[in-house]
């Protein structure tokens, strides 16, 4: 079953880290997915751009307007993916576990509908 990990993480505490740590984190995040990958777990994934990249795109009454950043005001942005195959939620769970950012973020695991685009 096809699971989305979206990771959310406080981009302040990320920013307030020192250089080294920050690349040590990416370091042990792309370590993890490879291993996932060799384990055939792991379909994509990627690191997002910051939040003040985003834009938020409504229609209503058929007219397009564009906000810049994200949707919502939170503590934590969505920093990231993982979209993975596992057996059940409990295999999503424990990957979703070991990721680094659960360290200090959150991992929000999500089941797939198998039905095409939203």
């Amino acid at each position: 079953m096809k699971y989305l990990c979206l990771v959310y993480v406080e981009e302040k505490v990320l920013n307030a880290m020192p250089q080294n740590e920050r690349i040590a984190l990416s370091n042990e995040s792309m370590t993890y997915c490879d291993e996932l990958q060799k384990q055939g777990q792991l379909i994509a994934a990627s690191p997002l751009h910051p939040v003040e990249t985003a834009t938020t795109v409504r229609v209503r009454d058929g007219k397009v307007s564009t906000t810049d950043g994200p949707f919502a005001e939170t503590k934590e942005q969505l920093g990231g993916y993982l979209l993975i195959d596992v057996r059940d939620l409990n295999d999503a769970v424990r990957i979703a576990s070991k990721f680094p950012a659960a360290q200090f973020g959150s991992i929000e695991v999500r089941p797939l509908k198998e039905q095409g685009c939203a």
